[in-house]
């Protein structure tokens, strides 16, 4: 017997050994955990940005960031280092979601958002709300507490206060500096004369962010109140899953920004992840691939990228977009413009 269990010895042990190297990470030096978060891309360039404003946002986003990381450090998911990140910058004016939300033509607020699991890919989203103080909450409720994925308007609003979240008088999330930018709107008479969005609004505020946890999970989020002077019940990128949000265990977790009828006709977010699956390409080279042809078609905007390994990669085609990363090997940063962080490299 002693013979015997010497010879088998050997293999079993160098099998055992194997077994731990197929477990073990593919790098040494792939984070435990990472977060990115975006706060809207545009058209807004250094010169007309004054220094008091350029700090103000990035303290705002540097706030956001560390919310999501808080989680994240402490072991918990990436869905909940989404949510904590998202619902900070809901309640900031400077963004365009929840309070500080642009203006309908109509002359009122109303929000989108939705979130995404990628270790389940289950989802949830919502459009049209105007009292739900923070649509992200509303959308991950609709994810979990309902037998849905898309919820709308009154029919939202029913869900979420039978949910007990938040509720609040419509006229909290107005701010002056938005109404002024619909009357602009108004005042262009942008359809007679053809004009672009961009030439009305600097920037798309539209807020969201991606994270991968500790456990390898994926989650995404997003939350906006649109486009300003928007008509017709429209309905951007957003709170389509796929379009706006995406996220898959397998491949990415995706968030957008920008105009959001050229992200749903290219499926932008889905489309990410799919090329980083069946590709194997990069969160970067993937993301800008997209973007670009997103871009062909004439749009404009970006995304953030956390990819299956915990790389993370901004991609847009404006002249800025508000964004923050950081991850648990010590990567903390913020940036408004074009090439203002390591990203470039990525």
């Amino acid at each position: 017997m002693r013979i015997l269990s010497q010879f088998f010895a050997a293999p079993v042990l160098a099998f055992a050994g194997l077994l731990l190297l197929l477990a073990a990470p593919a790098s040494a030096h792939d984070p435990e955990w990472s977060i990115a978060i975006h706060g809207g891309a545009g058209t807004m360039s250094p010169e007309r940005m004054d220094a008091e404003t350029r700090a103000e946002y990035e303290a705002a986003l540097q706030a956001a960031l560390d919310a999501g990381s808080k989680v994240l450090a402490e072991g918990g998911t990436a869905m909940d280092a989404v949510v904590a990140a998202i619902t900070l910058m809901e309640d900031d004016p400077k963004f365009n979601a929840g309070r500080g939300a642009v203006f309908t033509w109509d002359g009122v607020n109303e929000h989108d958002a939705s979130i995404m699991d990628g270790r389940t890919r289950d989802a949830g989203a919502s459009t049209g709300t105007r009292n739900v103080r923070h649509p992200i909450l509303l959308a991950r409720a609709v994810m979990e507490d309902s037998p849905h994925v898309f919820l709308s308007r009154e029919g939202a609003e029913q869900f979420a206060a039978e949910q007990g979240l938040e509720l609040v008088d419509p006229a909290w999330f107005g701010t002056d500096g938005r109404r002024e930018a619909l009357d602009r709107y108004k005042a262009a008479q942008m359809e007679e004369q053809g004009m672009s969005q961009l030439a009305i609004d600097t920037k798309f505020g539209t807020v969201g962010a991606v994270a991968r946890d500790s456990n390898g999970n994926l989650a995404a989020g997003t939350s906006t109140g649109g486009m300003t002077g928007k008509r017709w019940g429209r309905i951007g990128d957003s709170p389509i899953i796929g379009s706006g949000t995406y996220a898959d265990n397998r491949a990415c977790a995706v968030s957008a920004t920008g105009w959001g009828e050229y992200f749903i006709r290219t499926n932008v977010a889905a489309e990410i992840c799919a090329r980083m699956r069946m590709k194997g390409e990069s969160a970067k080279v993937a993301g800008e691939a997209v973007i670009a042809e997103m871009g062909a078609l004439g749009g404009n905007g970006g995304v953030i990228v956390a990819g299956a390994n915990g790389d993370l990669a901004f991609a847009f085609d404006t002249t800025g977009m508000y964004r923050g990363r950081a991850d648990s090997e010590g990567l903390n940063e913020v940036a408004i413009f074009a090439g203002e962080d390591g990203g470039e490299d990525d």
